[in-house]
Parts: structure tokens; C-alpha cells; sequence
């Protein structure tokens, strides 16, 4: 617990009002999506510049008190869950567009934008910004930066780093740095803007980024596809980025599609089921794109690479299509899944589903799994549903050993153990995997420089004296 005297210095800097103690603000902003571990913070700041960022900063240096940051809370790794008593530092205030270049296509954005607003204000500009995802309504832009986000269109306009031409960080040790500024052209050294940019909040906290956009894309038209098994998969994707600019390549699988039309107010895209399910999207700029996918449509059929298939002929249809994706992780979340976010190379990825599928199977008989993914970029979210007579305990239990299995196949084919959402706690214990033991002896060194006494985010990414061992 702090004392009283430290919450009034907090007090000092925000406002009596913007430090909450109260149980229910604690567990509010104390944690994320993640329910592997129980929220334990001992205050909430809602700071409202990078200057009083700052000074709580230099604050925490002073008492030793750790800091964790607190965006959307959207994340899946643990890595914004305040589970020893750190203050909270959240974010919300910190929401307001601070300045638009349009002849740089840039918005310059407190962290504590939700990226829907930056989608919506990119639209009244007549631009795109183009990070998209499920939680793009709650998440905020400086979590979406500190884990180096991905999402729907990764295909096409690449991961959040790509999109970000400046930031403003406070850093552990308490100074303001300016990293970039907005300039697309700058050799001058260390880019320290790409330390930070998935560095979830260990470094320093983001506080406000220049980011760049993109004109829309027009006249975009959805297909979904049902592939007879996951090698289809991978020709579909093939034939169409052959002969056309897509901007989405998505999967999921059969029981994918069950678990989101059991909603009830989604119906199935075709009537025969398919072992697998393709989405692609792609901008029809004229008549000929458009038969052009048809045309390669129906040389997928004559292959027997799809089973059948349905393209959207207004936005009405193409939203529809486009919730049996992303509807996926609200409707499976009363099966209280375990949730892995993987990668490899996409010339690896039919192989690794292939031994994925058989480590679980033959060990865990009674698990269902739920994949889905962003195919296109290698992407793949694998889902282990809960079977109603375990507890979660026992569940969450029996997937720790899994993962190990999991883990070693990915660093069998050279991929990631966390392909969009971070390290946080839940994957910890796992770096090791992705990252040789080099790197991570670099990656804790960068730590020790701008967060010599180890207050941001302690025990996210890795423990500091080496140790990869998950507290619960």
C-alpha cells in the first residue's frame, strides 16, 4: 500500500481527483483482457500532459515506487496488469489530436487516443489510417505503439511501426526525449524511436506520436472462401496475391464459424461446411479487377481449393463478412480459451499447423482448438477451449505443459512465440524461444540505461536478474 504522503505528491501533480483508490477503480484499470492473474495495484494517476507524466516519473524514482502504464487494456499478455502494488498510470485523458500537417500526411496524438478515433479522424480528412483490429474501439494508440500492434492489414500497410514517424517518451529515468519528429528522412544516428515501439512501457511511456497516413482505399470488395483442408489455404493465397494487391488475407477454422453463428444473428456465408474459411479483401478500382478475382475464384474451384465462396456486392454484405472473423475472439470467450498468438514464416505455416494439431491431439484428445489468424503475414492465433468439467486452474494448468510442446515447434521453424500482443507475463516465461539468450542479455542491458532503477513495468518481457520464471 502507499502512504499517504506519497499519494498526496501524486495528488500534487494531477489533482486531488484524478488519483483513485477505491476497489472498484483499482481492478478497473489494474488489469487487461489477460485473467491469468488477479489485479493488485495500489493506485490509479490519470496524468493529462507529458509533463506530469514526468514529474510522477521522477516521483517513482524518487520513492522507488514501480510504475505500470495503462491504455485500453485490451492486451493479452499480461502486460499492462498491475498485479505487486505498482501505481497505475493511465492514459485516458491523454486523447487529443495535438496538431495535423496535411502536406505530410501526419497527426501528431496523445498516447491516450482510441485508434477508432484515429481511424475517424483520418476519414474526415479524406485518409486512411490503415492499424486495424478487433479492439480498435477500446484500444489506445500508445499501447497500440508499446507492443508494436498488427491486426487485419498487416498484408498490405505492414505493423504499427510502420506508421510511426515520431514519438514523445518519458523515460525511466525521468527525461523527455523528442524521437524523430515526424521526419520521414533523418540519418543521424541511433533511431531510438524503434526501442520504444514495442517495448511495452519497459523503457520509458509513450506520451504522445506523429503518425503518418494513407489515402483510402476505394471500392474495397470481401470473399470468403471454404478451403476442403489448410494446404488450399495456402494456394488461395497464392493465386489471388499473384495477380492482385490484397489488403486482407485472413483465416479461421469450422469451429471458428460454429462458435460466431451460434450468436444468432450471423448466418453461415455458404451452406456447405468447410474444414477452413478464407477472407481476402482487395480494392475492385474497375470492372476488370473485379472479374479478374472471379476468374481466379473459379480456377480455385477447378483446382479443388475451394469448396465455395461468396463475394460482398454492397458494405452491408462486406461488414457481415467480415464480423465471421472478427467476431471470432468475443464468441469463443466463454470458453475461457488459452490463447496463443504465433508466427512463422509463411512458407512454414501449413507444416507448423500440421504438428500443432497433432501435439494437442495427442496429448489433450478432449481440448478443441479454435484457429484463426492473419494468414497472410504468417500470423496464426491458436485457441484451446475449455472443456466444461475443469476448472480453470486445471485448464490453464494442462495448457502450461502444452506450451512447451507449442513453443519448442515454433522455434523449430524459426518463428514467433508472440506474434502482435506482446510478452508480457504470460509469455515470459517463453522468450526463450524467439530470442537467443544474447539478445536477451542486450534487451536487459537497454533496461538497465533508461530504467536504471527498474520502476516501468517491472517483471514485463523478463525479469531483470535474468530470470525468465512467471510470478503468480
Amino acid at each position: 500500500m502507499l502512504s499517504d504522503a506519497i499519494i498526496k505528491k501524486l495528488q500534487a501533480i494531477v489533482g486531488e481527483i484524478r488519483v483513485k483508490t477505491d476497489p472498484d477503480s483499482l481492478k478497473t484499470w489494474g488489469c487487461d483482457w489477460t485473467k491469468h492473474y488477479t489485479p493488485d495495484a495500489s493506485a490509479i494517476v490519470f496524468p493529462a500532459s507529458t509533463e506530469e507524466v514526468q514529474a510522477i516519473v521522477q516521483l517513482a524514482n524518487a520513492e522507488k515506487v514501480a510504475l505500470v502504464p495503462s491504455g485500453g487494456r485490451t492486451g493479452l499478455s499480461a502486460g499492462a496488469v498491475a498485479a505487486h502494488g505498482e501505481v497505475v498510470i493511465s492514459f485516458d485523458r491523454m486523447n487529443k489530436v495535438l496538431d495535423f500537417l496535411p502536406a505530410d500526411r501526419m497527426v501528431h496524438v496523445q498516447a491516450g487516443m482510441v485508434t477508432a478515433q484515429l481511424q475517424q479522424f483520418a476519414q474526415e480528412h479524406e485518409l486512411y489510417y490503415p492499424v486495424d483490429f478487433a479492439s480498435a474501439g477500446s484500444s489506445q494508440i500508445g499501447g497500440n505503439i508499446a507492443t508494436n500492434a498488427g491486426g487485419i492489414k498487416v498484408i498490405r500497410y505492414g505493423m504499427t511501426r510502420a506508421w510511426v514517424l515520431g514519438l514523445t517518451v518519458v523515460t525511466g529515468k525521468g527525461d523527455i526525449l523528442h524521437l524523430n519528429k515526424g521526419m520521414v528522412k533523418n540519418a543521424t544516428g541511433y533511431d531510438l524511436r524503434h526501442l520504444f515501439i514495442g517495448s511495452e512501457g519497459t523503457l520509458g511511456f509513450i506520451t504522445s506520436a506523429q503518425i503518418k497516413l494513407e489515402r483510402a482505399p476505394r471500392d474495397l470488395r470481401t470473399l470468403v472462401l471454404g478451403t476442403p483442408d489448410f494446404n488450399s489455404v495456402m494456394h488461395v493465397l497464392s493465386t489471388f496475391q499473384t495477380k492482385l494487391d490484397l489488403t486482407a488475407f485472413e483465416f479461421f477454422s469450422e469451429l471458428a464459424l460454429q462458435c460466431v453463428t451460434a450468436s444468432g444473428d450471423l448466418a453461415r456465408p455458404f451452406a456447405d461446411a468447410a474444414p477452413f474459411y478464407v477472407l481476402l479483401e482487395f480494392e475492385a478500382l474497375s470492372s476488370a479487377t473485379e472479374e479478374q478475382a472471379m476468374q481466379l475464384f473459379e480456377a480455385c474451384m477447378e483446382a479443388g481449393w475451394v469448396i465455395d465462396g461468396v463475394m460482398s456486392q454492397n458494405e452491408t454484405q462486406a461488414r457481415n463478412l467480415w464480423r465471421l472473423r472478427e467476431d471470432i475472439s468475443e464468441t469463443i470467450a466463454k470458453f475461457t480459451p488459452y490463447k496463443n498468438d504465433i508466427s512463422v514464416l509463411i512458407t512454414h505455416v501449413p507444416a507448423f499447423i500440421a504438428d500443432i494439431e497433432a501435439i494437442v491431439q495427442s496429448g489433450y484428445p478432449e481440448f478443441d482448438i479454435v484457429w484463426f489468424g492473419h494468414i497472410g503475414d504468417g500470423n496464426l492465433h491458436l485457441n484451446i477451449l475449455k472443456p466444461a468439467d475443469l476448472s480453470k486452474d486445471e485448464f490453464f494448468a494442462k495448457c502450461q505443459t502444452v506450451n512447451r510442446s507449442v513453443f519448442e515447434t515454433v522455434q523449430k521453424y524459426g518463428g514467433s512465440i508472440s506474434a502482435e500482443h506482446g510478452v508480457g507475463m504470460t509469455k515470459k516465461p517463453y522468450l526463450h524461444y524467439t530470442r537467443s539468450p544474447e539478445e536477451i542479455a542486450y534487451m536487459q542491458a537497454m533496461k538497465q540505461v533508461f530504467d536504471p532503477n527498474h520502476i516501468l513495468n517491472p517483471g514485463k518481457i523478463f525479469d531483470q536478474n535474468g530470470s525468465e520464471t512467471s510470478r503468480r
